[in-house]
């Protein structure tokens, strides 16, 4: 009698096949989101490098309107956002941007902030020197804060650049890093 379908040792060699290709997808992942991110323009990343201008080198021929979005990640109940929605700003200015965040809730939070700079190509020319991204916020109930952003834009930025837009996402990391704040600790206090 002829058997019928595929053997054993052919399915096992097709799914091991599938396992490894799997495996490989998931390491190309992150170059490939990479490449679409500038392809498309979006989701900027952030320089994490200092800033390497010559400090005090202040471009006023040009003028770079900096706006300020802010959004709630699913399941934060938080109120977070900008003081203002944009400035105008010189290249090589120092400037600051004030966010305030505010826990209506009835127990203590941890949050973390994740930005993002969009066109993407300016992203290399934003330039942070002091975020609370840097640090998860911890807000007891119904307690408010204000978090600063002090930034600096390169006067490198390219010409065509002449608004930018930096984008916060506000995330509740409580469950994961309540070991690190001690929150039972906190809450009885």
């Amino acid at each position: 009698m002829k058997e019928q379908g595929i053997s054993t040792k052919n399915l096992v060699s097709r799914l091991l096949i599938l396992v490894v290709g799997m495996f490989g997808f998931g390491f190309l992942l992150v170059p490939i989101y990479d490449v679409m991110c500038d392809a498309f323009g979006i989701n900027g990343k952030t320089s994490d490098s200092a800033f390497t201008g010559n400090a005090g080198e202040i471009d006023e021929a040009r003028s770079i309107r900096v706006q300020f979005v802010s959004t709630n990640a699913e399941g934060m109940s938080w109120s977070f956002g900008p003081q203002a929605n944009e400035i105008v700003m010189h290249p090589g200015e120092t400037r600051e941007m004030v966010f305030v965040a505010h826990n209506p809730t009835n127990r203590p939070m941890i949050a973390q902030a994740i930005p993002s700079v969009s066109p993407s190509k300016a992203a290399a020319f934003f330039h942070k020197t002091e975020c609370f991204c840097f640090t998860q916020q911890l807000l007891q109930p119904g307690e408010s804060i204000e978090m600063p952003v002090r930034f600096i834009v390169d006067p490198a930025l390219p010409g065509e650049v002449q608004r930018l837009t930096l984008a916060y996402t506000l995330f509740d990391v409580t469950e994961r890093m309540a070991a690190s704040f001690d929150l039972a600790a906190v809450h009885s206090n």
